[in-house]
């Protein structure tokens, strides 16, 4: 059968995705694609980062096709993918850098744009600010791994916790903002 994929609603294309419809996935991907870029393009200061996390998030989407709610509207879905999986990035990203800096001698470093200064301190001030609001026993140990950017292990030695209750501390104060930053309740 033959359908204008583009007057299809979300519930219609997920439905058609579910029963193996390969240009349904694809008329997902379209729809949403420019959306999820905007939401996490604040994020990162390189488009090869918004694109994998787009990327990854659709993916993820198109993995779990089957655990979606198709009562319930796709596109705050899919914000809360995107905004995980921006974190996830994120952290990895920051631990990236500091190896890297570390093994390069300082003279070969390269003297940083004021531009690339400036959407830093924007993307650690916006960070601050939602981990500023997560509840007192997520936020420590969040301001250790996201913005100190400790390993697990040192901050289960710092805080006095053991080893699997800051995993499991880390894992929730991700997912809280995640849906705050979904959400959009503090800029």
């Amino acid at each position: 059968m033959q359908y204008d994929y583009r007057k299809l609603s979300d519930r219609e294309l997920v439905e058609l995705a579910r029963q193996g419809d390969q240009l349904s996935y694809r008329a997902i991907y379209e729809k949403h694609e420019n959306a999820l870029r905007a939401k996490v393009s604040g994020f990162f200061k390189w488009k090869a980062d918004v694109d994998d996390v787009v990327s990854v998030s659709f993916q993820k989407f198109f993995s779990r096709l089957d655990s979606f709610d198709n009562s319930r509207e796709l596109l705050p879905w899919l914000y809360s993918i995107a905004t995980r999986t921006a974190l996830d990035l994120l952290g990895g990203i920051r631990r990236e850098d500091e190896k890297k800096n570390a093994e390069e001698s300082p003279e070969l470093l390269l003297e940083e744009n004021p531009e690339d200064e400036i959407i830093t301190r924007q993307e650690h001030e916006r960070l601050m600010g939602y981990i500023g609001e997560l509840p007192p026993k997520y936020r420590e140990i969040m301001q250790k791994y996201m913005l100190e950017e400790l390993e697990y292990e040192e901050i289960a030695r710092q805080v006095g916790l053991p080893l699997n209750t800051v995993r499991t501390r880390i894992h929730r104060g991700k997912s809280r903002l995640a849906e705050m930053m979904s959400r959009g309740e503090v800029v």
